[in-house]
């Protein structure tokens, strides 16, 4: 069976949510026997790469341009797909959705996974948000099966389009910690173990890092240190901004961190950090819960259903309330946390979307 992954920015090592979530996913597909094909965005590509972990890659031009990339880059990808013989098309998040009805009149099945409604996201003006709202609505209506990786855009899906039939549940995934004894990279941006707060996201506005650095300048005595992994995909005014009011209060930005020194990052901060106004079901805080380090999050629905501790969570958009939970961590013992990720395994999560391959 020949499935096209379409519609992300390509793997390995390529910064954000849906891209991690490829770069676990695929390879063990492949594992399972299936011919798996990601069609990369040649502009992000920093690897050259025809093949990853038993994975075939193949890079296609889209034009960096922020409004215009993912649809001319889906339109071109579901047209190698066609050419190569695909029989499925696997089309991830709602912008590239809106290619579904083409997809299918090529005679390819398609699924479609809803990674969540982008068009709630701070960067895109109305035009932005109105065709992500026919992405939206073409890819439930038009998709042989919909997958959706939390309970609250399954209930999106039911109650907006009043679709039931053909749409599985099947959540974002996380590997098991891998803990680095070493302090390598910890002592070269100027941090202790356990002396930092950490956040793991891209600059855009809805991951709210604006709240995060004004909470914690506000933060008396002693501080811990902040880190900030990641960068922006397009550099803009709010990124310029973001950067450099990090620098005026003394943040430390690693820009994007993958392998040895993400894992060393995340094996000995104090705490995690995520005050987004908008998420699907965020994999870099499930990241940090496998590291059992203790989180403040937000309290939107997609990080509710996670269901932490209730002193995990502060009112989205509370700049005050951010800092009194960050105060917390700052003078309280770190004290880890176990969490339940049973239901996060990457394994079963291959295993259940190879079962709606084969219903397909």
């Amino acid at each position: 069976m020949k499935i096209f992954f379409v519609g992300t920015r390509g793997i390995p090592n390529i910064m954000g949510g849906v891209e991690s979530h490829c770069e676990e996913l695929a390879p063990r597909l492949a594992e399972l026997g299936y011919d798996i094909t990601v069609v990369r965005r040649d502009s992000y590509v920093t690897q050259p790469l025809t093949s990853w972990r038993g994975v075939r890659l193949i890079d296609v031009a889209s034009p960096k341009i922020k409004a215009f990339e993912a649809i001319v880059h889906t339109f071109r990808a579901i047209n190698v797909a066609k050419r190569e013989g695909a029989d499925i098309v696997h089309i991830h998040a709602i912008g590239p959705a809106l290619l579904t009805p083409y997809a299918r009149l090529l005679g390819m099945k398609v699924l479609f996974t809803h990674h969540g409604p982008d068009y709630d996201r701070d960067k895109w003006g109305f035009m932005a948000k109105s065709v992500l709202k026919i992405g939206e609505r073409m890819g439930v209506a038009f998709a042989n099966r919909v997958i959706v990786i939390s309970n609250v855009i399954k209930e999106l899906v039911r109650r907006k389009y009043g679709r039931q039939d053909g749409v599985e549940l099947i959540r974002n995934g996380v590997s098991a910690a891998h803990n680095i004894e070493s302090d390598n990279f910890l002592q070269s941006i100027g941090v202790e173990r356990r002396g930092y707060l950490l956040a793991m996201c891209r600059f855009v506005p809805e991951k709210n890092l604006h709240h995060l650095i004004e909470a914690y300048s506000r933060l008396r005595g002693d501080k811990v240190k902040l880190v900030i992994a990641g960068d922006a995909d397009f550099e803009d005014s709010y990124s310029v901004e973001l950067k450099r009011k990090a620098k005026e209060c003394g943040v430390i930005l690693t820009g994007v961190v993958k392998g040895e020194k993400k894992s060393e990052l995340l094996s000995w901060a104090r705490a995690f950090v995520l005050p987004s106004s908008h998420e699907g079901l965020p994999i870099a805080l499930l990241e940090a819960m496998s590291y059992s380090l203790p989180v403040v999050v937000s309290d939107i629905p997609a990080n509710l259903e996670v269901e932490l501790p209730s002193e995990s969570y502060f009112r989205c958009g509370d700049i005050e309330e951010l800092k009194l939970r960050l105060q917390n961590m700052m003078e309280e013992p770190f004290v880890s946390v176990e969490y339940n990720m049973s239901i996060y395994n990457w394994d079963k999560i291959a295993g259940d979307v190879a079962g709606v391959y084969d219903s397909l």
